[in-house]
């Protein structure tokens, strides 16, 4: 059994915890592996998990296994390809050196970044972390400096079409949603009439007037609306104080983002496709978001959002890492809630029951941190035998009245 140096602690104990998290002399005498001892990687082996998810195991000589989770949505088989093609980096390589395998697989491919080869990387990377916090006894945020919180707030999909679903999540635990901006229509016009844009406002009053105002509300637009139609959509929904506006347009052009911000007086997110730090330094540096939504699956994995996060400690920017993916995504991104003084709240589709030995559990709206090595986890082989194999696609939208192509 792995050592298990870090222990659940009460709230009224949390501060001398996260004083005393350093490895100690004693803790690196008992790690499962010695720094001396040889470790090295012997096997990648990636597998399509539904719904839609690929997960990976980077298998060592000495038994250790890294989860971790390198997905693109909709190019699930692109994304193996790309990890067979990194594989013999890694194989006989001693997997510890994390942040030199990401300078390595990153800066040695000549066309760099994109959503395809950070995707595969960010994958490589949680899985490395995963190693290395099994090969020490510890779990990753006591790696990365120690945790500077007890626990870790998420938030749920609230969808606000059924209030049944929602009573029930919020019978769970859950204190905070994410939601889209509600419409008749399916997909969102350039420019809406007053009647669709005073439909979205009222149905967002009645999803605030159903969990009251002592819960969060985000409003995702998924980038599927116009900047002009935006702006008069965040008016509409500005009386009901939502936590944050997610995605008011496409991502690409930062400088409409950055408008779009000072239009308003809620906070504008954005992230999740938005690649490494240097895609993030423009966000930061025009403004155009307060909360920035890395991707743990795509941004360029923990290594890489901890600089995220560090650059945005620096422009008063606040962290919500994206995660609409598996468990293994949620476990990473825990790991760097627990690390970073800047963490909001963290997004999760799944908690991991059916895939994880021991599923995460919501209390008051929050996670406990995880005491076990690495990630923290551990799957369920057996729980996730019919869950093996997709052919998931992206969805193909086009207008209902004219049958353009619109965004999904």
């Amino acid at each position: 059994m792995w050592a298990m140096v870090h222990q659940s602690w009460s709230r009224r104990g949390a501060v001398g915890a996260l004083f005393g998290s350093a490895l100690s002399a004693e803790t690196l005498k008992n790690a499962p592996i010695q720094a001396k001892d040889p470790l090295k990687v012997t096997k990648l082996e990636t597998f399509l998990v539904k719904p839609r998810w690929v997960f990976l195991k980077i298998h060592t000589n000495a038994g250790i296994t890294g989860l971790g989770e390198p997905l693109l949505e909709g190019r699930a088989l692109t994304i193996q390809a790309a990890i067979q093609e990194i594989e013999p980096y890694l194989v006989g390589k001693d997997p510890r050196p994390v942040q030199h395998h990401w300078q390595a697989i990153y800066r040695h491919a000549f066309y760099r970044g994109g959503p395809l080869l950070t995707s595969a990387l960010s994958g490589i990377d949680q899985a490395l972390w995963d190693i290395k916090g099994k090969a020490l006894g510890v779990p990753v945020y006591e790696l990365l400096g120690g945790p500077t919180r007890n626990r870790v707030r998420v938030y749920a999909h609230g969808g606000g079409s059924d209030p049944a679903r929602i009573r029930a999540l919020l019978k769970q635990g859950f204190t905070a949603f994410k939601t889209g901006p509600a419409r008749r229509r399916k997909y969102p016009k350039y420019v809406e009439t007053p009647a669709e844009v005073q439909y979205a406002g009222e149905k967002l009053a009645e999803f605030r007037k159903l969990v009251g105002d002592t819960v969060d509300i985000g409003v995702d637009f998924h980038g599927a609306v116009s900047p002009a139609h935006a702006k008069m959509l965040i008016k509409a929904l500005e009386p009901s104080n939502p936590m944050f506006i997610e995605e008011p347009c496409q991502a690409q052009n930062h400088d409409v983002m950055a408008e779009i911000a000072r239009s308003t007086h809620l906070p504008i997110a954005t992230g999740e496709r938005v690649f490494t730090k240097w895609g993030f330094r423009e966000v930061l540096e025009k403004k155009a978001a307060t909360i920035l939504q890395p991707d743990l699956c795509h941004a360029g994995g923990i290594s890489e959002v901890r600089s995220i996060a560090a650059m945005a400690e620096a422009y008063y920017a606040a962290i919500a890492p994206h995660n609409p993916m598996g468990p293994i995504s949620l476990a990473a991104g825990v790991q760097l809630a627990a690390s970073i003084p800047n963490f909001l709240i963290q997004e999760q589709v799944s908690l991991g029951e059916g895939y994880v030995k021991q599923p995460f559990t919501v209390r008051e709206g929050y996670l406990d941190l995880p005491a076990g090595p690495g990630l923290g986890i551990e799957l369920d082989d057996n729980a996730m035998a019919d869950k093996i194999g997709h052919d998931w696609k992206n969805p193909q939208s086009y207008d209902e009245d004219d049958g353009s192509v619109v965004d999904w």
